[in-house]
């Protein structure tokens, strides 16, 4: 009942799978991550199937569990303003094979609210994973011994 409560589901206990919205599916799916309190939660594309209003509903909900339970989270994605809004550091992964090619740290205040969507800083830090994106998929190979994009005054 607690992890019901804490996805916000209390009162579709009773519910089959087809009967929630594309949003409380993910809720669920959270519960179900959740249910053996897990110090890692690992989360790939969670949201991709979302309309974006629902989307940035459910990265708030992530947030608030997060606060709450105080997991670490992995989380994959392909929208670069989701990582940065809901991560401490952003990793930028390169192609064939893949490699970590930049480790970016979002040093934006917490608790994160809606509006630093529209912000500056965090347009800016998503401009500096946007061009580590991008140099990470010109590149062919990468050295593995070569340091990482650290933060957005490095070169890249």
């Amino acid at each position: 009942r607690s992890l019901l409560d804490l996805v916000g589901l209390t009162g579709f206990e009773g519910y089959y799978p087809s009967q929630l919205s594309g949003g409380m599916a993910q809720r669920a799916g959270l519960a179900r991550a959740l249910i053996h309190d897990p110090q890692l939660l690992l989360l790939d594309e969670p949201f991709g199937s979302l309309d974006a209003l629902t989307r940035e509903q459910m990265g708030q909900e992530l947030l608030r569990i997060w606060q709450a339970r105080r997991k670490t989270v992995v989380l994959v994605t392909h929208s670069v303003p989701e990582a940065v809004f809901l991560a401490d550091r952003v990793l930028v992964l390169g192609t064939r094979p893949a490699l970590f090619t930049a480790e970016i740290d979002v040093d934006l205040p917490r608790p994160r609210e809606p509006q630093l969507l529209e912000s500056p800083a965090l347009a800016s830090i998503a401009r500096c994973v946007r061009q580590a994106l991008e140099q990470a998929g010109t590149a062919e190979r990468r050295d593995p011994d070569a340091p990482l994009l650290r933060n957005c005054d490095d070169p890249v």
